[in-house]
Formats: C-alpha cells, structure tokens, sequence
C-alpha cells in the first residue's frame, strides 16, 4: 500500500509539470506564464469550446443523460454563432488510461480554432464518448498556452463541465497565477447539473478570477439560455447567471 502512494504522488508531480506534444515548455516557473504575442490578427475574439466528456456526463438529467442534453443543446446553438467567428473544440475526459497520469491528460484539441467551424465541431462531439476522468487543469493549461497561437487576439474558453477537477490540481489555484502575467483570457464557465458544493466553488472561481462569467444549468432550458448568452446570441440574460 505504502508503494502504491508513492507511485501515486510521482505521478502527479510528473503530470502537474507535463511537457506538451513534444514541446519543451512547462509550468513549473513563473516565467511560463509570461506571454508575449508575436502576432497581430483583424481583432475578432476566438472562442474555444472545453467541453466535459468524463464518465459522469453518462448520469441522467431528466429522462436524458447530461451527455444527451448537453450534445443536443449545441446542435441547436452552435449554427447561431456568426460564421466569421473563429471558433473551436477541445474535450477531455474521452479516454481512459492504465496510470493517473494517462487518465489526467485525456485531453484533446479535436477541432482547431478557425471561422466557419460549427458543422465540424458538431461532427466531433458526436464521435465521441464519455468515459474518463475530469482533468480540467490540464485542459486550461493547454488552451491557455497552445490552442490559440502566438496572436494578440481577445481570446474566450467555454467550459462546460458537470463536475469539478479530480486530478490532483487546481483550476481556481492555476488562473489566479495566470491573472497574474495574462489580461488576454476570460473563462466563461457552465456548471451542468454540479451537486456538489465544493466542485461548483472550484468552477465558479475559474469564471470570477478571469472577469467571466459562471452560470448554473440544471436543466436542458437552462443550459441552451447560458449558451447563447455567453455567445451574445440573446439580448436578454435568462438563465441562472453570477458574473463579476
């Protein structure tokens, strides 16, 4: 027993200072948050979709799993969203693995962020299967470092989750020391269903910390008005709302 925690805390370490997809950057210093774009774009905010595909997304809501709901309410909301908006995927959760490690970095760019992109991201969420763990600190980490590229554009996460990080790190702890170096990030964030306090604490602290806003969505009405408020499809706030 005594063994299996030490491989346990290992494990961690390694995945709390992973390197990604070949790269040599890591998190382990201050210097890593620091970000300089070394390019300019036309302006227009990109908007990224981090969209929760861990095995509790299989409970129900209703007479519907969260899974269901969640998939059907972006069928309908995704074509709204004006075609020059660049927009994009990334999921996690969607794969299992034999080590913490493997399980806490099933996390995926499946749709890269670019204009006219609603039909493709839709194609990718129904190919995919809820199964896994809920790395969300992981998931920021690469969206805030990688997804977007090296531009000087306004850039927006959607985080829709049913559940809080269960990988032994922090969401709230990782961007309140990315506040500290970046003014380019908000983090919208949709608690789908989220029982438990603590969880909904840890996911309504991403949302504050960055100037986003967090909203409570425990039914499929619920949900569709969060979405096309956070993407300013409505002029009228309908859903359960706390911004800053």
């Amino acid at each position: 027993m005594k063994k299996f925690f030490i491989l346990i805390a290992i494990t961690t370490l390694i995945t709390s200072a992973s390197v990604y997809a070949g790269s040599n950057f890591t998190y382990s210093t201050p210097d890593a948050y620091k970000y300089t774009p070394e390019s300019n774009d036309d302006g227009k905010e990109k908007i990224l979709f981090i969209v929760d595909f861990s095995n509790s997304m299989n409970e129900r809501l209703g007479y519907r799993t969260k899974l269901d709901v969640a998939l059907s309410t972006l069928r309908e909301t995704l074509p709204m969203i004006p075609s020059g908006t660049p927009v994009g995927l990334r999921v996690y959760g969607h794969k299992t693995g034999f080590t913490p490690k493997q399980s806490c970095s099933a996390s995926q760019l499946v749709a890269p962020i670019q204009p006219n992109n609603a039909v493709n991201i839709y194609s990718r969420l129904n190919s995919i299967n809820a199964v896994g763990w809920t790395p969300i600190t992981y998931s920021l980490k690469q969206a805030a470092f990688f997804d977007f590229g090296d531009t000087s554009s306004r850039k927006r996460i959607i985080l829709l989750s049913d559940g809080g990080e269960n990988c032994d790190e922090s969401p709230c702890d990782f961007v309140i020391e990315l506040m500290k170096y970046r003014d380019d990030i908000r983090i919208d964030v949709i608690a789908l269903a989220v029982g438990d306090q603590s969880a909904n604490n840890q996911l309504k602290c991403v949302a504050l910390v960055t100037s986003g806003k967090f909203y409570n969505a425990n039914t499929a009405s619920e949900l569709k008005n969060s979405l096309e408020d956070t993407l300013n499809l409505q002029k009228e706030v309908q859903g359960k709302i706390i911004s800053k």
